[in-house]
C-alpha cells in the first residue's frame, strides 16, 4: 500500500491540513509523514519565469532590434533563495512509494499557477494520481471534505491553463513595452525629471490604473466651480410652516429659459431676485400629496474588494493590508475564503447556515454580538435564506462571499486589536442578513404658485421628508457619520419626524399661505479623489466609481485585475513612485513622475489606459477558465496586439 502526498501553499496551512488528518509524527525536514500521508508545502512561488538574458545573453542589454521579444518556448526557474524546499517536494513527488499527488495550494488562479509550475519543473511519479483539493475554509471538516471530495487534477486544466496565459501576458506586455518606450522616451524622461537615466514600467493592469488616477487628477485640476442660485419658499403657518425647493416645469416662465443654470438654479443672482418679486402676493394650493411606506433589505455580503472599501473608509487602512489581516482569519479559521469575488452564498451553504450562527452564539465572547443574536432568537427572525437575494449559485464562480465559519474562537482573542475589529466588521454584515428590512415613512408634497388667475402660468415647489420608523437591519449596521456627534443626530430626527408630521397633515387641494422666499447660493463641486479602497472598486467595475451599492452588483462584469492582485497593483504603484497615498486619509493622488509618465503612454499607446481594453483582456483569462475559448486563441490574439503595436510605434520614431 503506498502513501498520499499533499502539498499546501505554506506551512502554516500544512499544519492544519495535518491536524484534521491526525497527522502527529515528527515534522522532518521540509515535510510531516505518517504511515498514509504525506504533507509538504510551498513558500509562495518556488519557480518563476525567466528573464530575456537567459533565452540570449545579448537581450540583457535593451535594443530596439531583438524586440519584440515573444518566445515560442518558455523558460522557467527555480527560485535561488526557495530552491531547498523546491528539491524536497520534488524528491517527495518522485517516491516510488507514492499512489496519490494531492494539488492543495490556495483555491484560487493564482494558488493553481504557483503549484502547476512546480509540478511541471519537479516531474512527478507517472504512476501517481493526480488530484486537485478546493476549500472554502480552513476549518477541520472543510479540509476533509476538500480531500474526501478531491477531483482528477485535469478537472482544473482549464484553469492552470488561464494562470499561465495571465502570466505570460503581464511578462510580454511588461517587458517588451517597458523597453521599448523607455528606448523611445526614456532620454526625455530623464531631462523633463532632472535626473540621469529613466526608465519607463508599463504594465497590462497597473498602466490602467495610472491611467485613471491622473486622469482624475487632471478633472479636478481642470475643474472651475460654477454658482448658480435656488430658489426656497417657505409655506404653511408659521408655527407649522415647511420649506420647499422650486423646479422649472413646462407652465413655468422659466422652461426651457438660458436664464436657467439648470432645472433647479439661476445662473445670476438678479435674475433670481427678479423671480422672487414675480412671486410676491400668488396663491398657492397643495397639488400632489404622496404618502408612501419604503422598505431597505440589508446590503449584500462582502467580497474582498467591497470589505477593502470598507476597511479603508472606517479604519484607514490600505487594500493589501486588509487582505493581509482576513488572509490571516481564514488561516485561524476565523473566516472563509478571502480572495472572492461573490457577494452571495452557495444553496449548499445556505442549506446549513445555522452551523455558522450556532458557532457564533457559543464561541464569539463579545457582548454587543451576542446582542444581536439573542435579539434574533427572541424575535424569531427566520434563518431560511434560500429563496432571498443573498443566494445565488449563478452568481459564484470560484468561492462564495466572505463570511464567519462559527469557528476558530481559540484564536481570536491573541489577535490584535485592529484583526478584532475588522472580524466584527464581517460578523455583524453577516448577522444582517437575517436581520428584517428598515422601514421609511416618506411624504412628497408639491405646492402650485399660481402666477395668473387662468392657472396657465404654474410654479412648482417640492418637499420631501423620509423618517426611518423601524430600524431592522440598521440596528446592526448603524450609518457611520463620523461628523455629527449624538445630540446633533437626535436633534435631526427630531426634526425630521416634526417636518414629516406637518407634511402628513396636508391635503390635496388645500391652500396654503406663502410665509416667504429666499436664494440659496449653490455650486458646482469637482469629482472626488480616489482613496485606495474606492480605487479597488472602481477597478472591479472596469474603470468606473459607482457608489450606489445595488448598482454596483447589476452592473458588475470583467474588472481590472483580480480580487487577488488589485491591492498588489496598488501598492507597486506607490511603490516605483508613479502614485502617492496619504497615510491618514488614503487619498491616491499622481506624482509629477505618474503624470509624465501618463502622458508619454497617452501619446504613444493610448488603448493601455482604456479600462474596457484590460477588463477585456481579464474577460478573455475568464474565458479561457471557462473553456469558452481555446488557450492557443488567446495567445494569438496577444501576439497579434503586439506585433501591431510595434509596428506603429518604431514607424513613429
Amino acid at each position: 500500500m503506498g502513501k498520499s502526498l499533499l502539498i499546501t501553499e505554506k506551512p502554516s496551512v500544512a499544519m492544519e491540513f495535518a491536524k484534521a488528518l491526525k497527522i502527529t509524527t515528527n515534522r522532518k525536514n521540509g515535510y510531516l509523514e505518517s504511515d498514509k500521508w504525506i504533507i509538504t508545502w510551498c513558500v509562495g512561488h518556488l519557480v518563476t519565469m525567466s528573464y530575456p538574458e537567459k533565452y540570449d545573453e545579448k537581450l540583457k542589454f535593451w535594443r530596439l532590434d531583438t524586440l519584440p521579444f515573444i518566445p515560442e518556448e518558455w523558460k522557467y526557474e527555480i527560485i535561488p533563495n526557495v530552491a531547498n524546499q523546491f528539491n524536497i517536494v520534488k524528491e517527495l513527488m518522485q517516491r516510488e512509494d507514492i499512489d496519490e499527488i494531492y494539488n492543495a495550494g490556495d483555491s484560487g488562479r493564482e494558488g493553481e499557477y504557483i503549484q502547476r509550475l512546480v509540478f511541471m519543473m519537479a516531474k512527478p511519479n507517472p504512476k501517481a494520481k493526480m488530484k486537485r483539493v478546493w476549500i472554502d475554509s480552513q476549518t477541520e471538516e472543510e479540509i476533509l471534505r476538500g480531500i474526501r471530495e478531491a477531483k482528477p487534477l485535469s478537472e482544473y486544466d482549464s484553469l492552470s491553463d488561464s494562470a499561465y496565459l495571465r502570466a505570460k501576458e503581464d511578462y510580454l506586455i511588461g517587458i517588451n513595452f517597458s523597453r521599448l518606450l523607455s528606448i523611445i522616451y526614456g532620454r526625455r524622461l530623464a531631462q523633463s525629471l532632472q535626473e540621469d537615466k529613466a526608465s519607463i514600467s508599463v504594465g497590462r493592469v497597473m498602466t490602467c490604473v495610472l491611467g485613471m488616477i491622473v486622469s482624475r487628477e487632471r478633472e479636478i485640476r481642470n475643474f472651475v466651480k460654477t454658482k448658480y442660485y435656488k430658489i426656497v419658499g417657505e409655506f404653511g403657518e408659521s408655527n407649522s410652516s415647511f420649506r420647499a425647493e422650486w423646479k422649472v416645469n413646462e407652465k413655468s416662465k422659466y422652461f426651457e429659459s438660458p436664464k436657467l443654470y439648470n432645472e433647479t438654479g439661476f445662473k445670476k443672482e438678479a435674475d433670481s431676485k427678479e423671480f422672487i418679486s414675480l412671486l410676491a402676493g400668488k396663491n398657492a394650493v397643495i397639488s400632489s400629496l404622496k404618502k408612501s411606506k419604503q422598505k431597505e433589505n440589508p446590503p449584500l455580503l462582502f467580497n474582498l474588494a467591497e470589505i477593502q472599501n470598507e476597511c479603508t473608509k472606517r479604519f484607514k487602512i490600505k487594500p493589501d493590508e486588509t487582505l493581509d489581516v482576513i488572509q490571516n482569519l481564514y488561516e485561524k479559521k476565523l473566516v472563509t475564503y478571502p480572495r472572492t469575488d461573490a457577494r452571495v452564498l452557495s444553496t449548499a451553504v445556505a442549506k446549513e447556515i445555522t452551523k455558522n450562527l450556532n458557532g457564533i452564539a457559543r464561541g464569539m465572547k463579545d457582548e454587543e454580538i451576542q446582542g444581536y443574536i439573542k435579539k434574533m432568537v427572541d424575535e424569531k427572525y427566520s434563518t431560511n435564506i434560500l429563496k432571498t437575494k443573498y443566494v445565488n449559485d449563478s452568481k459564484i464562480t470560484d468561492h462564495y462571499a466572505i463570511i464567519p465559519t462559527g469557528q476558530g474562537y481559540e484564536n481570536f482573542n491573541q489577535l490584535p486589536d485592529l484583526q478584532k475589529q475588522i472580524y466584527k466588521v464581517i460578523v455583524k454584515r453577516f448577522l444582517a442578513i437575517f436581520y428584517p428590512p428598515a422601514e421609511y415613512s416618506k411624504v412628497q408634497v408639491t405646492v402650485d404658485v399660481e402666477m395668473d388667475e387662468e392657472k396657465k402660468n404654474i410654479e412648482n415647489f417640492y418637499a420631501s421628508e423620509k423618517v426611518c420608523v423601524n430600524q431592522g437591519y440598521l440596528e446592526i449596521l448603524k450609518p457611520q457619520n463620523k461628523n455629527s456627534t449624538t445630540n446633533e443626530k437626535n436633534v435631526e430626527k427630531e426634526d425630521e419626524s416634526s417636518s414629516l408630521e406637518i407634511l402628513k397633515n396636508l391635503k390635496k387641494g388645500q391652500k396654503i399661505e406663502i410665509q416667504n422666499f429666499e436664494i440659496k447660493e449653490a455650486e458646482t463641486s469637482p469629482p472626488s479623489r480616489y482613496n485606495s479602497g474606492s480605487l479597488i472598486l472602481a477597478m472591479e467595475n472596469a474603470g468606473k466609481l459607482i457608489e450606489d451599492e445595488e448598482l454596483r452588483e447589476q452592473i458588475k462584469g470583467a474588472g481590472i485585475g483580480t480580487s487577488a492582485t488589485r491591492g498588489g497593483i496598488i501598492e507597486k504603484l506607490e511603490k516605483i513612485r508613479y502614485i502617492e497615498i496619504n497615510k491618514k486619509t488614503q487619498i491616491v493622488t499622481p506624482t509629477n513622475k505618474g503624470e509624465k509618465i501618463y502622458d508619454i503612454v497617452k501619446l504613444s499607446m493610448p488603448d493601455m489606459l482604456n479600462p474596457k481594453l484590460t477588463a477585456s483582456w481579464e474577460k478573455g483569462l475568464d474565458m479561457v477558465a471557462k473553456k469558452e475559448i481555446e488557450p492557443d486563441e488567446f495567445m494569438t490574439k496577444l501576439k497579434k496586439y503586439i506585433n501591431s503595436k510595434f509596428d506603429k510605434l518604431v514607424v513613429k520614431m
